[in-house]
């Protein structure tokens, strides 16, 4: 069988290519899987496609080139195997697969149905709702609690809105006008932009001086984690749900004195130690988080279909990576459309 895939073959290199794959029978527990759209991540993708990340240069790492990029998917499932309990053939599931017209893919990772109520091609968008849940579940929200989210692309805009359904009081932090408007369009009332310094003030004077219980840095800069420390009321939270990447120097003191004598607690929030399923009733796991986001989104209360900028073809990649890398204030958020011209 031939499929179209995207493969990202060196630093700054993309292709969309067309390549012949063996098509055994399924395992009892895999799934192929016809996709219609896919997401682009411009966190993890971008960092991989321009070298970023120091993996993809080190042979057999999961990213290493040349990485056959993507991890939101919404497709039709074409054939299941004997054990497959998850989906049936012409369901519409939304998984972590890659972008390519097809996909074998197993339900040991996450399978979810997609109903009618909202549009395909923003449920794939809602991939990036997945990782900014994290913050919501490893965080101790309490009752009406401030909360500073430093940087307004995707991950913290759907963040800020996650703390607001939790009845918390939001203040979305970013330097670009563009970002605040949007993230005050999905209803983030409280916005602040400029420096480091007149952030801090303006911080100071919406929350009377309270500062953040919650502080949550989505950007993935070491250097915003600092930002977000002096941001933090005493015996507050600071979550980091950007991956950082990028190497900062400083005084490593700075952190740890603040940490240590204002009594703060800094939180990790990487996804992928959420489990997949629930062990046991409505525990968390990724099936549990995807559920919560598609009824927030049937329900009008979580704001994706805005973030998204554009819906291009496969064949556009090259555009669709570049345009996220170097115009992330046009290019919000990328659709990949797979489904045959009609």
């Amino acid at each position: 069988m031939k499929i179209r895939e995207v493969v990202v073959t060196g630093q700054n290199e993309v292709e969309l290519q067309t390549n012949a794959i063996d098509t055994p029978v399924l395992a009892a527990n895999e799934l192929w899987i016809d996709t219609e759209y896919t997401f682009i991540s411009s966190g993890t993708e971008l960092a991989n496609y321009t070298g970023r990340e120091p993996k993809v240069f080190q042979k057999g790492s999961w990213c290493a080139y040349p990485w056959r990029s993507g991890y939101a998917n919404v497709g039709i499932v074409r054939e299941v195997g004997s054990g497959v309990t998850r989906a049936a053939v012409g369901d519409r599931v939304f998984t972590y697969g890659r972008h390519a017209s097809t996909i074998r893919y197993s339900q040991d990772r996450l399978v979810a149905p997609v109903t009618e109520m909202v549009d395909p091609a923003v449920v794939a968008a809602s991939r990036m709702a997945g990782v900014a849940m994290t913050a919501i579940i490893v965080a101790e929200i309490g009752t009406n609690p401030w909360v500073v989210v430093f940087g307004l692309g995707l991950v913290g805009n759907l963040a800020a809105q996650m703390f607001q359904l939790h009845g918390c009081r939001v203040i979305g932090v970013d330097p670009v006008a563009e970002r605040r408007k949007l993230a005050q369009r999905c209803g983030i009332e409280h916005t602040v932009g400029g420096s480091a310094d007149e952030a801090q003030t303006e911080i100071q004077k919406i929350t009377g001086g309270e500062l953040g219980d919650i502080t949550v840095d989505a950007v993935g800069h070491s250097s915003v984690v600092m930002q977000a420390l002096r941001a933090t009321a005493n015996h507050g939270q600071l979550i980091i749900l950007g991956s950082p990447r990028v190497s900062v120097h400083g005084d490593l003191t700075d952190l740890l004195s603040e940490t240590h004598l204002r009594w703060i607690t800094i939180r990790g929030a990487l996804e992928w130690c959420v489990p997949m399923y629930p062990d046991i009733g409505n525990s968390t796991s990724q099936w549990r988080k995807q559920q919560t986001i598609f009824d927030w989104m049937a329900r009008g209360q979580l704001h994706v279909e805005p973030l998204i900028s554009h819906r291009l073809k496969p064949e556009h990649i090259k555009q669709a990576y570049d345009g996220l890398l170097n115009e992330p204030n046009v290019y919000t958020g990328v659709v990949l459309d797979w489904k045959p011209a009609s």
